[in-house]
């Protein structure tokens, strides 16, 4: 029997992790994670998803603890958010708290306070190659979460379990239907869990940054109109670029915060052949050659050549990828590594 820590978010999967661990003979014991002291209607963490986690423990018959990593999410998650968009990235707050938080502050702590292993209630799957263990897309495909796991290194997947990584999102809920968890029929968490819906992204950086307005321009120089903030802006994006009749399938195809311009072109002015990328993470060595690109947390892999460079060169032109994005490399299930497109 081992000693086994449940990073219990409140929701089902988490739930389940943890009646299954207790239901396999380990020593069980949950923990959520009190993450963000401001406004919150939205997204994982919340009051009322302790409190859901708090009850599941008390019908499991487990200890339940809180700890505060409300510093910790400050500094390496709400920060570089805000941070990111003064100079027109465009972040994913979740990865960042996996990569700061999850698996690194509360796997150290377990760790000090004796437990083998954290048990987490993610989608995705720990497989035992020849070259050590991997981390693997879970299951269900349209619920895996190996994207925004990418950072995970052998060494972190020797003191993870995943134990809703090898069933579909209805398996886990009938799995908790019948043990009677609270939680079985909770909908997923949804968006940045510090946005609350009723404000928004916009007026939550506009209490944290100065925004600033922005000319726009098609891809020739034209000017067509203009944006109230260019901080909000993002590759890709149609809705909010106040053109007006000059609107239809018009699309920001780039974004220049710096020189206060956005640039407005067609479906085909969005599409490029290449994605330049820094700050590497690689399972192994350094990788070159064909493999599987994934650039959203539950958008399609697409066939690509990762270059000498460390660049990403497509098959076939598709829309760019907005400079922040994680793009996150896959041979057949195994995550390869990741990086960040620039």
């Amino acid at each position: 029997m081992s000693r086994v820590l449940v990073a219990m978010s409140g929701g089902v999967d988490s739930a389940v992790s943890a009646a299954l661990m207790k239901e396999q003979g380990h020593d069980v014991t949950g923990v959520t994670l009190k993450l963000w002291g401001g406004p919150q209607d939205q997204g994982c963490c919340s009051v009322s998803d302790v409190d859901d986690a708090r009850r599941v423990a008390q019908q499991l018959d487990i200890d339940h603890f809180v700890f505060n990593y409300g510093e910790e999410f400050d500094r390496h998650v709400v920060g570089p958010y805000v941070d990111a968009h003064a100079v027109g990235l465009t972040p994913n707050p979740c990865i960042e708290c996996n990569r700061h938080i999850k698996f690194d502050a509360l796997v150290t702590r377990a760790k000090k306070l004796g437990f083998d292993s954290v048990v987490t209630g993610h989608h995705a799957r720990i497989v035992d190659t020849d070259k050590g263990l991997r981390l693997a897309r879970g299951v269900d495909e349209s619920k895996d979460q190996s994207y925004v796991l990418y950072m995970l290194t052998a060494a972190d997947l020797s003191m993870l379990e995943f134990p809703v990584g090898e069933m579909t999102k209805s398996q886990v809920r009938e799995i908790a239907s019948r043990r009677g968890l609270r939680s079985a029929t909770k909908p997923d968490s949804q968006d940045v869990c510090f946005i609350t819906a009723s404000e928004g992204r916009a007026r939550f950086l506009s209490d944290r940054l100065e925004l600033h307005s922005a000319e726009v321009v098609d891809v020739k120089g034209n000017e067509l109109g203009s944006v109230d903030a260019v901080e909000l802006v993002t590759i890709g994006q149609r809705r909010g670029l106040n053109l007006g009749g000059n609107a239809n399938r018009t699309y920001a195809v780039q974004v220049d915060v710096r020189s206060r311009r956005v640039v407005a072109g067609s479906a085909e002015d969005l599409l490029s052949e290449e994605v330049s990328l820094s700050d590497h993470v690689w399972v192994d060595e350094p990788y070159i050659g064909r493999l599987q690109v994934q650039i959203s947390a539950h958008g399609a892999q697409e066939p690509a050549y990762l270059t000498a460079d460390g660049n990403v060169h497509w098959d076939d032109a598709r829309r760019k990828v907005a400079p922040g994005q994680a793009v996150v490399f896959y041979r057949d299930d195994l995550v390869i590594g990741g990086a960040t497109a620039v």
